[in-house]
């Protein structure tokens, strides 16, 4: 018998059970915060089965670094504006919109809660962190073929992200256009 590969359509169950089930663990790390809820809470609250979530995503550290990795792709993707200081603006913009919008806190608790958990916490968070890393250097990457000095990744996660994160985390003060850009400027 032939073996049949079903193709994913956008938009379909799968596409409907993803967004539920990320919706579900944003409310949930809303209201109780990292740790304090299990994928049976989450299935409950998404109305999709516990078997469905473990079958898709196989723990629940794996579906919470999922949720953060779309989240972030989503509202924060890579930016090619054809020049480095251009992206970065874009970028930095974007960022501090979302960790400044509705569930944006919870979000960027959740990454650093990721990245200071347990074992599979922890390499979830590393996962996180590897992926985010890794599209960061793709654009630095473009913008060392235009012949720009680029940093390097971390340096826009330490110039740049971290400052923004750490006002968020801490509610110090707002991350106005003119601060978001006054990192970008110190960073090049």
């Amino acid at each position: 018998m032939e073996e049949r590969q079903r193709a994913r359509r956008p938009g379909g169950r799968g596409a409907r059970v993803g967004a539920a089930v990320h919706q579900a663990v944003t409310d949930l790390i809303s209201e109780r915060g990292y740790g304090k809820f299990s994928v049976g809470d989450v299935a409950a609250r998404s109305g999709v089965a516990d078997s469905s979530i473990y079958r898709r995503w196989g723990s629940l550290e794996n579906l919470l670094t999922d949720v953060a990795l779309t989240r972030l792709n989503e509202r924060s993707p890579m930016p090619d504006t054809g020049s480095l200081a251009g992206d970065l603006r874009t970028y930095a913009a974007q960022v501090a919109r979302e960790i400044t919008g509705p569930d944006g806190l919870a979000l960027l608790r959740l990454a650093v809660a990721l990245s200071s958990s347990g074992q599979q916490g922890r390499q979830a968070g590393d996962d996180l962190l590897a992926e985010r890393t890794r599209q960061l250097q793709s654009m630095l990457d473009r913008a060392r073929e235009r012949g720009e000095h680029a940093p390097d990744a971390f340096g826009v996660l330490d110039h740049i992200l971290a400052p923004m994160y750490v006002r968020v985390l801490l509610g110090v003060g707002p991350l106005t256009p003119d601060y978001v850009d006054g990192l970008v400027d110190r960073l090049l």
